[in-house]
């Protein structure tokens, strides 16, 4: 089989797990910023520990994984597409399971949860900081006004967000290629 076959079906294969990993670290993160939310650091720490360092450290896995399945070189050509494939993947399978699933079948009124929750961790901060109730009030009237932007969503501004979000990917993939390109030795 020809190695830019190999990539393609050894990338497409990390994207799916990579995609289920992501998904399930979304849906955890959720869980644990609405439901045992005991401080603001944790309303902030939980998301970016479960979607960023996680999943950095797992697509840098896979990413020296895959390279060496191939043999050990891939030019950035090869290793941007193999890279693009796994996160246009992964985007995929968590579009469809958050976004669409979890978020219109499973906890449909997850934005008010999670506002609730916002809301929440900002009073018991402003609080620790002895803010004043009217610094607070202030506060929470323009959380709720944000908010009440993300309930808003058209099919315009979804296919927007879609075209922006494979934008960003392949930016990633750029990137992604050209630290994990590794050229065979070349002899004079």
């Amino acid at each position: 089989m020809e190695l830019e076959q190999r990539i393609k079906i050894i990338f497409l294969k990390y994207g799916v797990v990579l995609g289920f990993v992501l998904l399930a670290l979304s849906i955890s993160s959720y869980y644990l910023i609405t439901r045992l939310n005991t401080s603001p650091v944790l309303f902030i720490g939980i998301p970016i520990f479960f979607s960023l360092f996680i999943p950095i450290f797992v697509t840098v896995y896979f990413c020296f994984n895959g390279r060496k399945q191939l043999g050990g070189y891939w030019t950035f050509k090869q290793a941007t597409t193999g890279i693009f494939i796994m996160f246009l993947m992964a985007y995929v399978i968590q579009f469809i399971g958050k976004d669409i699933v979890f978020d219109k079948v499973i906890e449909p009124n997850n934005i008010v949860t999670t506002q609730n929750a916002a809301i929440k961790a900002k009073t018991t901060l402003m609080k620790q900081n002895n803010d004043s109730q009217k610094a607070i009030d202030h506060s929470i009237a323009d959380m709720k006004k944000d908010f009440a932007t993300q309930q808003n969503t058209t099919v315009g501004s979804v296919v927007q967000g879609l075209v922006f979000s494979i934008l960003f990917i392949f930016l990633f993939a750029v990137i992604f290629g050209a630290l994990f390109k590794k050229l065979p030795p070349e002899f004079i």
